[in-house]
């Protein structure tokens, strides 16, 4: 059974719920880069980093995280335990959706991923506690190309009933008004 596969309201951002395959001993989750190929992803670029995020807290919200040009990164992001709200941003100064958003529930439950294209913004926010993100990326990390923008400056429904577990650099972050985006 292939891996489900919905575009989400940005143009390139997608929704995959790998299929299960059942065994004796649970269950095997299949997927493979031919179901992004088979979306429309062309050419499906290697991934070439693992990144894994562990949150303590339920209310840890990370980013709106971006590696700018020649190192931007598209993302495959899954839970691998917990739950969190994921959001992407249309960074893309030409884009028609420039600084739209959308969001999807991404669990170790649901087994949903979400592929990110360059030129995004990317953050989650956690909704249990012990939270597990697993992330492939495209580029590798380069320290002086990473940059932030401001998690409540775009009107993101970010599901808070408190102020969020930020780090240091999201907290400092400047707000998408205040920021020029190195995507065109």
């Amino acid at each position: 059974m292939p891996a489900l596969v919905k575009p989400a309201p940005l143009a390139g951002v997608l929704v995959l719920t790998p299929s299960a395959a059942p065994r004796a001993d649970g269950s095997r989750l299949v997927w493979g880069t031919e179901t992004l190929r088979a979306a429309g992803v062309d050419p499906v670029p290697a991934f070439v980093q693992d990144n894994q995020s562990v949150s303590a807290r339920a209310g840890t919200l990370r980013g709106l995280h971006y590696q700018a040009p020649p190192m931007a990164q598209a993302k495959l992001v899954r839970c691998i335990r917990g739950a969190i709200l994921d959001v992407a941003v249309d960074a893309r100064r030409s884009s028609p959706t420039y600084g739209h958003w959308a969001s999807v529930r991404l669990s170790a439950a649901n087994r949903r991923q979400i592929w990110i294209p360059p030129g995004f913004l990317h953050g989650f926010l956690t909704l249990e506690d012990e939270t597990e993100v697993l992330y492939r990326c495209s580029a590798r990390y380069d320290h002086g190309l990473e940059g932030a923008v401001r998690w409540d400056s775009l009107g993101i429904d970010w599901p808070l009933d408190a102020p969020p577990v930020l780090s240091q650099k999201d907290a400092a972050a400047p707000a998408f008004a205040d920021w020029h985006s190195p995507f065109i």
